[in-house]
């Protein structure tokens, strides 16, 4: 009934936990597909897998392709009438097949679901829910997805194949953000997407400092919204939900641009950024006037913060 896909580089020492949460499902009606993305790892990533060699499938690229093409050959290989997507460095709680299945089975018009997580790794935001941090309000639709109100782990998704297969697959163009530019299409193709706010599964986040990680998630999104918005026919309200988010994410980019020019102690490129964003408020301007006139203390200040922000993690042995 689901094919879960898996895509795989760099993972051979995770891969064994993201497998384990999948054979120690509830529901067992389903197959595995893990696409080697040309991985420089191989041979490691093979021995990983040896274990799980008779209840998987293999496929392997000869070169790295990136994770859409790897995506896109697990939804060609599919036999599945619902796929699920897991990150090698993810994981699910037992339960999250069943609860995320009878989800669509319940509901003949829903074409996917998705649902919350905890999240793990070096961040300040370990132990939290990705709902708490990205949160989904109100229905899913292609406004909400523009405006990020509604906002999407891919390893918590469960779709139909049908779905996916007539929106276009995954763009294997975009070496980042595949999965936001595909909810984009699903949306404007009239698909029907909900979400459950049970924690049913567990994210993992890489160590990055904590604005350089803002950076590249601002800069995925707006290079996403630009591409979407580019060459389509949207209607009068997408069109300028679209304009109006993307003049947001450029000025929230400008100022996580700042602060990691503070913490870098190049001060005038910090006041540059701080005063491109069109935003300005009260603190801003307070900021940018203290660059002027006491930088070492706004950089001492900022490094404070981030020390404190980086020390606070809720424990991450959450209930799932």
């Amino acid at each position: 009934m689901v094919s879960i896909i898996i895509p795989a580089y760099r993972a051979s020492g995770d891969i064994a936990v993201a497998l384990d949460s999948v054979f120690s499902q509830t529901f067992a009606n389903f197959e595995v597909i893990v696409v080697n993305d040309g991985s420089p790892d191989t041979p490691d990533l093979e021995r990983a897998l040896e274990p799980y060699a008779s209840r998987i499938r293999y496929i392997a690229f000869t070169e790295n392709r990136g994770a859409g093409a790897a995506r896109n050959a697990g939804v060609l290989a599919a036999h599945g009438t619902y796929l699920a997507f897991l990150d090698a460095d993810d994981r699910w709680s037992p339960e999250f097949l069943q609860r995320q299945v009878w989800h669509l089975e319940a509901r003949p018009a829903c074409d996917m679901v998705y649902c919350d997580a905890i999240l793990s790794g070096e961040s300040p935001l370990a132990g939290r829910r990705f709902m708490e941090t990205a949160p989904s309000h109100g229905p899913v639709t292609l406004i909400g997805l523009i405006e990020q109100r509604c906002n999407i782990i891919l390893s918590t998704v469960v779709l139909r194949r049908s779905a996916i297969v007539r929106a276009g697959l995954f763009d294997e163009t975009l070496r980042r953000g595949q999965d936001f530019e595909l909810w984009l299409r699903l949306a404007l193709h009239g698909a029907q997407i909900e979400y459950q706010r049970h924690v049913l599964a567990e994210r993992r986040i890489r160590a990055e400092g904590l604005s350089g990680s803002s950076v590249t998630e601002l800069q995925r999104a707006i290079a996403v919204l630009e591409r979407f918005g580019r060459g389509r026919e949207l209607d009068c309200q997408a069109r300028t939900s679209l304009r109006i988010r993307l003049m947001a994410l450029v000025d929230q980019l400008e100022v996580e641009q700042g602060k990691l020019r503070i913490l870098e102690g190049n001060f005038a490129a910090a006041e540059y950024h701080l005063g491109a964003s069109r935003r300005q408020t009260l603190k801003l301007r307070a900021v940018r006037l203290a660059l002027k006139t006491v930088p070492t203390l706004v950089r001492a200040a900022y490094l404070r913060r981030v020390s404190v922000q980086s020390r606070y993690r809720l424990p991450a042995t959450v209930e799932m």
